[in-house]
């Protein structure tokens, strides 16, 4: 039976074309042992000049790449990618993780994952399968828009579906986050109603909030389910969902307003956030309304080491935290509903108990 299911996963993998970029031949013929025991059609290429022709020239959806190669390096590989393609979901291999690229070029080139190389491929193969998912769930979302691009009204519908789907699947890694994105919506919205906003972006945060986590469905279940603290490497990987979940809603032109809100939610007001180190004013205006709902659930929420936080001490968090992490005019407005009007936080609470 075991076999029959690998044979059914290796057949599944031949949809989906991998190349990968090193101008080591022994990494390369590693790789294609690896890979293609593992069922991928896999290319390898030693010239990184010839590996932009060939991505240029022929379709491959995930590409394996090293940094230091002559002779250029991986970042010019990408850079020049990019210019013709935008959908080619990349990961970085790096000798050293002193010698990886800093995080504004992996950011500014859309690289949505890197690794040391090791002689044991096992967290390469967690990170190229989380890929795979990615890519899946772009592929049916391209399809979708291609089968129904003349009925804009069944399109919005399909799309929401699809990607409601994607969150649940998102949710299921972790049983302390179920329930998360929906409280995170609806604190965003009620948020976003005292502060008068607009109906457009109360729409905006109720949809921001319950895609923002998206992402994460390409970090590997071994980092998300860990219960012991993060090692550096993996928190960088955490790191990449804001990326990784603009890359799969961008293809849909229902999500345009809402990216900058899954992007950028993890941004802090004096500028140490990530993954753009916005500072201020830069943070667009509703992605800072979604930080406050999200870090509120955060605190307030059950999780493997801790029961939630007594309001009080989160009523202190926010004060704290004033002006450095959160906006201080949004701050001033959360703290208002957390004294004045808690009864319409512990609605929502009730509503979607985690």
């Amino acid at each position: 039976m075991r076999k029959g299911l690998q044979n059914l996963e290796n057949n599944e993998n031949k949809a989906y074309r991998i190349i990968a970029v090193d101008d080591e031949e022994g990494i390369i013929d590693s790789l294609s042992i690896f890979l293609k025991r593992s069922g991928y059609d896999f290319v390898g290429v030693t010239n990184p000049e010839e590996a932009v022709e060939k991505v240029k020239n022929e379709h491959f959806d995930l590409m394996i790449l090293d940094f230091i190669m002559t002779p250029i390096h991986g970042d010019q590989v990408v850079e020049e990618i990019r210019e013709f393609n935008k959908d080619l979901y990349i990961l970085l291999l790096t000798g050293h993780k002193d010698l990886a690229p800093p995080l504004e070029t992996i950011r500014r080139l859309d690289i949505q994952g890197y690794c040391e190389k090791s002689d044991k491929f096992d967290q390469l193969l967690l990170l190229i399968e989380s890929g795979i998912k990615s890519i899946k769930q772009m592929h049916e979302i391209k399809k979708i828009n291609d089968e129904l691009s003349d009925t804009y009204e069944k399109l919005e519908s399909a799309y929401l579906e699809s990607i409601q789907t994607l969150r649940y699947t998102v949710e299921a890694k972790d049983t302390y986050t179920r329930g998360h994105s929906d409280r995170v919506s609806e604190y965003s919205v009620l948020i976003g109603k005292h502060l008068g906003l607009p109906e457009s972006d109360i729409e905006n945060l109720r949809l921001g909030g319950l895609f923002h986590d998206i992402g994460k469905i390409g970090v590997p279940d071994s980092i998300l389910q860990k219960d012991a603290k993060l090692t550096d490497d993996e928190y960088s990987q955490i790191k990449q969902h804001p990326n990784i979940g603009v890359h799969i809603l961008s293809h849909a032109k229902i999500f345009k307003d809402i990216l900058p809100i899954v992007e950028h939610h993890h941004e802090k007001y004096d500028g140490s956030g990530y993954p753009g180190k916005l500072k201020g004013e830069d943070i667009p205006y509703l992605a800072r309304i979604a930080s406050i709902a999200d870090s509120f659930d955060a605190m307030n929420s059950r999780r493997s080491y801790r029961d939630p936080l007594p309001i009080e001490i989160i009523i202190n968090e926010f004060e704290k935290c004033k002006g450095s992490q959160f906006d201080p005019e949004i701050d001033d407005a959360f703290l208002d509903i957390l004294k004045n009007h808690y009864n319409d936080i512990k609605e929502i609470q009730e509503k979607y108990k985690g």
